[in-house]
């Protein structure tokens, strides 16, 4: 067996996908921004995503087995890093996510805090050998999650908390949690949900969650962004109407095009057949992804890998269904095609890691 790890074991083929999702983002930041204050967005962009790539290929020859064994000083510094948003964040818009660093650059460390976990989950779990999970041991594990996720609900961010949560499923899942287990948690869950909903959501939060359901009950609030993505959408038709000739786009009718609602943007200016590509990308993204877990080397290599399934897939899920009015307004982004530094650096290091995990199947 190979004793040293080479770029050829590296998946280029997953790499090739991921390029493709970025310049297509980069491509509809441009028609979304065009004319707008946030004109140029796509440069930015680019950097980003050049940055991610860099730091993609520097992880990747880092061993994730002394990433593990430094998970719990970095768990300690992520929770920290969360508690000095509450503390000293900058406030926009309602919300104190963000830590203004120097240069005027904003750190959002909500995003870096999910690779976090899943290696920590991944942790725990490759260090419990056991076929089945006592209940114990699952309410270990809930709390891991559950206190950045606390946290993180404080500032408040829901969607980016909700993005936490495919995290512990997943490690439950594999993990060996038994059905009766599930039960109780869906159980519990049942019951704290009407406690949750009157105490622990603001008004706007409860007014995302519900306007998709009935968008047009509230067409100048509430329900505004999600009738306008819909209309986007549906104006596509089967080719769309050309980059840069969107009306909904272009006319600053659909909002934040270039972040949350990319997707509605894209489907309006290149149609069912465009979004329909995407969605296709994705879809062989998260196989090559899954494909690789199924050959990491190890127990813990499986769970990082799956754990970076679930929160992508989770986010295109929801992020599609919001665009589509199947799933409530939360603010999640489409990965690497929706504007964002945090969001673009995470999804790579991500991927950096999973890569680690690849080139070290074969290595003794």
């Amino acid at each position: 067996m190979r004793r040293h790890i080479r770029f050829r074991d590296f998946d280029w083929v997953l790499l090739l996908i991921v390029v493709i999702i970025c310049a297509l983002g980069v491509v509809e930041i441009y028609s979304a921004t065009l004319n707008t204050k946030f004109q140029g967005m796509q440069i930015r962009q680019m950097y980003w995503i050049g940055a991610g790539l860099a730091l993609m290929f520097i992880l990747s020859v880092v061993n994730y087995q002394v990433l593990l064994e430094n998970v719990p000083w970095m768990y300690g510094v992520a929770v920290v890093s969360l508690v000095a948003v509450l503390l000293f964040g900058r406030k926009y818009l309602g919300a104190r996510r963000w830590i203004l660093m120097p240069g005027g650059a904003h750190f959002q460390p909500s995003e870096w805090v999910k690779l976090i976990l899943i290696l920590a989950i991944a942790k725990y779990f490759a260090d419990y050998n056991e076929r089945e999970l006592p209940f114990r041991e699952l309410m270990k594990a809930g709390m891991i999650v559950g206190v950045p996720m606390l946290l993180v609900l404080k500032q408040p961010d829901l969607g980016t908390a909700l993005t936490y949560v495919p995290v512990a499923i997943m490690g439950l899942f594999l993990g060996g949690m038994r059905l009766k287990h599930a039960l109780i948690l869906l159980l519990i869950a049942g019951i704290l949900m009407p406690a949750v909903w009157h105490y622990g959501l603001k008004p706007y939060q409860k007014d995302r969650l519900t306007s998709f359901m009935a968008p047009e009950a509230d067409s100048k609030g509430a329900g505004y962004q999600v009738i306008q993505s819909m209309v986007a959408v549906g104006s596509g038709g089967l080719w769309g109407k050309g980059a840069t000739k969107g009306t909904q786009t272009q006319g600053q009718f659909l909002p934040v095009p270039h972040t949350d609602f990319i997707f509605a943007a894209w489907s309006e200016e290149h149609g069912f057949v465009g979004a329909t590509f995407v969605l296709l990308l994705y879809f062989l993204m998260l196989m090559r992804l899954i494909s690789n877990a199924q050959t990491a080397p190890d127990r813990a290599g499986t769970f990082i890998v799956m754990g970076v399934v679930a929160v992508l897939a989770f986010h295109v899920l929801v992020n599609v269904g919001m665009v589509v009015g199947f799933m409530p307004v939360t603010g999640i982004p489409l990965p690497l095609m929706s504007y964002g530094g945090s969001s673009v650096l995470f999804t790579f290091l991500a991927l950096g890691i999973v890569m680690n995990v690849r080139m070290r199947r074969f290595v003794n």
